[in-house]
């Protein structure tokens, strides 16, 4: 039995993981359920899959939990944490086999880590960690013998239609670790990595249009069920913009490696373009259950509960490039990429604090984009060569933009 420690479970991508689990349960357990603030959730999934631990950063969140599960004779066996330290603790357990890194944001950046010093299988979604601390991250998998998994749809479908001695990846199979070197894609045939984006819901709107749109508006993606923050990152295209970060890390490419696709079917869920002119791509329905269930299995396969693609009913597939113009946050991405040390984290930082902004009303759609540039603007990019200096940033970069959206009120 695999003891799987979801961080995030009542997210979207920590439900789905339970769903998965629940069609492999003579294989995977739900060990360890974290999360944040939602008491209500947690407890059903603690009814539902009775973990050894549950555990909520929130403490207030965590003693009303403790009490709900202690009254209920099924579940006084499970132990009850809280805080950031007690997450890092739960992804560095040594009873845990798997850990679903799944929390929102540079808040999983630590127990990802933790998980990755541990010599885990990660199954990473929170593609922060790399976007903040991309070198120290994969140095970590590589040092401790981990296994790092992406779960991202887009990336797990490069991971899936790329050689294996391409992947900047430590794979740990059978107790053989193989430590990885990848080589220049150019060298080993790759013309180029084609990520592909949806386009969000205002893919076809003017940039007059864009200024006026809701925070409902930009929530409400036209193919994928995500968080409200991950919905505004597709909606402003930043969340592309962070997975062309989280690319260059998994897989040793460089930013003109990497050529972002709008294809709004959302059916092609990457492409892997090769010098003797074939394209590669990985195709199903959008459901994250599939890349979850494929990094869960893997190098195997296994049932995910994901209906298969019909073909005959998509009947026709479009693309198109990203307009700059339009998607400036894709662009800053870009940028920051090709700047390194801390201007990735920075841009993360930046973007966090303006998409809450938006989403509480206080500054505009398009205001998104302006304050995550002149923070950018206004900080100084330096090698991001410890924990402490990417933090900094990150602290720094925040403060910047929580006072540019305070002036735009």
């Amino acid at each position: 039995m695999i003891n799987v420690a979801i961080l995030g479970s009542t997210g979207s991508i920590g439900t789905s993981t339970l769903d998965v689990i629940s069609r492999q349960s003579d294989r995977f357990n739900a060990f360890a359920l974290t999360a944040n603030k939602n008491v209500e959730r947690l407890y059903e999934q603690c009814l539902q899959f009775l973990p050894e631990i549950a555990l909520m950063v929130d403490k207030v969140s965590a003693k009303e939990l403790e009490q709900r599960l202690q009254s209920n004779p099924e579940t006084q066996h499970i132990n009850v944490f809280s805080g950031c330290q007690a997450l890092d603790d739960v992804a560095a357990a040594e009873q845990v086999d798997y850990v679903m890194a799944a929390i929102v944001g540079a808040a999983g950046l630590s127990s990802s880590l933790a998980a990755a010093r541990s010599g885990k299988r990660i199954l990473l979604a929170n593609k922060e960690s790399l976007v903040m601390s991309g070198d120290l991250f994969m140095q970590a998998v590589k040092e401790n013998g981990a296994t790092l998994l992406p779960v991202d749809s887009e990336h797990n479908a490069i991971f899936q239609v790329m050689p294996d001695k391409l992947n900047n990846i430590s794979v740990n199979v059978d107790s053989h670790i193989n430590k990885i070197e990848s080589p220049n894609l150019q060298d080993a045939g790759i013309g180029k990595i084609l990520l592909t984006a949806s386009g969000g819901p205002f893919l076809n709107k003017s940039l007059t249009e864009l200024q006026d749109v809701t925070p409902d508006q930009a929530c409400a993606h036209p193919t994928w069920e995500m968080g409200r923050k991950i919905s505004v990152d597709s909606a402003t295209m930043m969340n592309k913009g962070l997975e062309v970060i989280e690319a260059s890390w998994l897989f040793n490419a460089s930013a003109d490696d990497i050529q972002v696709v709008i294809h709004p079917q959302s059916v092609i869920h990457s492409m892997v373009s090769y010098s003797d002119g074939s394209v590669l791509a990985q195709l199903g329905n959008p459901d994250m259950r599939t890349p979850i269930a494929h990094a869960m299995a893997w190098p195997e396969r296994m049932t995910s509960g994901v209906e298969p693609l019909d073909i005959f009913k998509v009947a026709q597939l479009n693309f198109e490039q990203p307009d700059f113009e339009r998607f400036v946050c894709l662009k800053l991405a870009y940028d920051a990429l090709r700047a390194g040390g801390t201007a990735p984290a920075i841009l993360n930082a930046a973007n966090e604090i303006a998409v809450d902004a938006f989403l509480q009303e206080k500054i505009t759609f398009t205001q998104i984009a302006e304050v995550v540039q002149r923070t950018i603007e206004q900080l100084e990019t330096v090698p991001a060569d410890s924990l402490d200096v990417i933090l900094n940033a990150d602290a720094r970069a925040r403060s910047v933009a929580a006072s540019l959206c305070d002036e735009m009120i």
